[in-house]
């Protein structure tokens, strides 16, 4: 078994255990959002979605930040999100001053147009909008 430290949070970017996540998850354990980062690098986008989402609506801010993190990075890596996940961005709102904001702007990069919610492609075009104003285009 990998050194996963739960204390520290060291090893957890690598976590690739959906199951070590969920008991760590049921003891409360510290590093969860930094763990969900490990299962989006390294498990199929169907495996980490629901753990992703999980650690997104933690109490703490800080591990909270890292899932939406994980949520970004796993828009990078396959090019899409789940149904879940695309929820939970939706829920968070435009607002600039949302935790959500780097994950929902990483799946705008990241994630082709067509296959974007339509909440987030009306989102897509009001920022190429702004955009264009803001940099004379």
């Amino acid at each position: 078994m990998p050194d996963w430290n739960w204390q520290t949070g060291e090893g957890l970017p690598a976590l690739d255990d959906p199951e070590e996540w969920d008991a760590a998850y049921e003891r409360g354990a510290q590093h969860l959002g930094t763990a969900a980062i490990g299962l989006a690098l390294t498990c199929s986008l169907e495996r980490a979605s629901p753990h992703v989402v999980k650690a997104m609506r933690l109490p703490d801010t800080t591990q909270c930040a890292f899932a939406f993190t994980a949520a970004g990075t796993a828009a990078r890596i396959n090019g899409a999100l789940t149904p879940e996940l695309y929820a939970v961005l939706r829920a968070e709102g435009p607002d600039r001053r949302s935790i959500a904001v780097k994950a929902i702007d990483g799946t705008l990069a990241f994630v082709p147009f067509r296959r974007l919610p339509t909440s987030l492609k009306c989102r897509s075009v009001v920022s190429t909008v702004r955009n264009s104003w803001t940099h004379g285009g």
